[in-house]
């Protein structure tokens, strides 16, 4: 059994959180922990808030003739395109925010146990 620390749990569940498209699955797997675990760990979250899950759905437009509302929907829709990517973006920097301070966090668990020698 693996032994995570409580920033680790805690970044990981906000990062979840912080985008109602994220999965427990995509997550988890970006992270390196299973689903199950990360969904025990906001499960225990929310409890620990009170609070329940939101979720959001996002239309996306389509191309359409040259005409001015429709270039003017497109250039919308590449808008929208572009601050998804720029979340991605972010999301995956957070990503690897978390990942290098659980290596920091696992190389210090690692050293005593180096140290103490056979």
């Amino acid at each position: 059994m693996k032994v995570y620390s409580p920033e680790f749990k805690a970044d990981a569940v906000a990062l979840y959180l912080s985008d109602p498209s994220h999965t427990f699955e995509g997550i988890g797997k970006d992270l390196g922990i299973s689903r199950e675990t990360l969904r025990n760990w906001v499960r225990a979250e929310r409890a620990r808030r009170g609070g329940g899950s939101t979720t959001s759905t996002e239309k996306s437009t389509v191309d359409s003739p040259p005409t001015a509302e429709e270039l003017q929907a497109e250039n919308e829709a590449l808008r929208r395109e572009l601050a998804a990517a720029r979340k991605e973006m972010q999301k995956l920097a957070t990503e690897r925010d978390i990942l290098r301070k659980a290596t920091k966090f696992f190389a210090q668990e690692m050293i005593p146990l180096a140290n103490s020698g056979p």
